[in-house]
């Protein structure tokens, strides 16, 4: 029952995605103001009041982020004149988040994110697999990095419609397709080595992400 609950949930993320995706792109090719104003905020909003409600100082933060509402509220005719624009900063920013995060486990002492997720499924690690997974954390560095800039490139040189379809319906595929390299690369590498599933990494990366 555990089982059927938890795929149904998957199925049920997976549907919302998707349904978010070809909304935000609905609106990016019909220039649909009010409606995709709403969709490009709608993660941001969410985002807003989730972390105000667990604030340490909720009142506080509940006061702020209605100040905020009523400062969307008198600037709104403005604002959705520049929804596409949103949508590329939530797009652009959040994989420029991802490369700096990446970036960020590469210095002096700290421990490089791919080593961590190998730690987290395989315990204590040779020397050859640190490296390896230290040349797997720079990879994403480059990898989410060349999606930020690729995003900025099409949203101010293409068509709107060819940065949409980039932002909503290939971005996750590439993603997909980065963690399917590496494992095929891995395999090769480090045959002798338990690999772990393809899925393993990803819900490792996501957990990472949702700390």
């Amino acid at each position: 029952m555990r089982a059927l609950v938890r795929h149904a949930r998957r199925a049920g993320i997976l549907v919302l995605a998707l349904g978010y995706a070809l909304l935000a792109h609905y609106t990016n090719i019909r220039g649909t103001e009010t409606l995709g104003t709403l969709v490009a905020l709608a993660p941001l909003i969410f985002l807003s009041v989730s972390m105000a409600w667990h604030a340490e100082r909720r009142g506080v933060a509940l006061t702020l982020l209605g100040a905020g509402f009523a400062a969307l509220g008198v600037g709104w005719d403005h604002v959705t004149r520049l929804y596409s624009t949103i949508y590329w900063i939530e797009h652009a920013g959040t994989e420029l988040l991802l490369c700096l995060g990446f970036a960020r486990t590469l210095g002096p002492g700290r421990e490089p994110m791919v080593t961590g997720f190998a730690r987290m499924m395989h315990g204590e690690l040779s020397p050859e697999l640190a490296a390896y997974t230290r040349s797997v954390t720079r990879a994403w560095v480059w990898f989410f990095g060349a999606m930020a800039t690729l995003s900025t490139a099409l949203f101010l040189a293409a068509p709107l419609v060819v940065w949409s379809a980039f932002a909503n319906f290939f971005t996750a595929p590439l993603i997909a397709l980065m963690f399917v390299v590496e494992y095929i690369v891995r395999r090769r590498l480090h045959p002798r080595m338990r690999h772990a599933h393809i899925m393993d990494g990803v819900k490792a990366f996501w957990k990472t992400q949702a700390r």
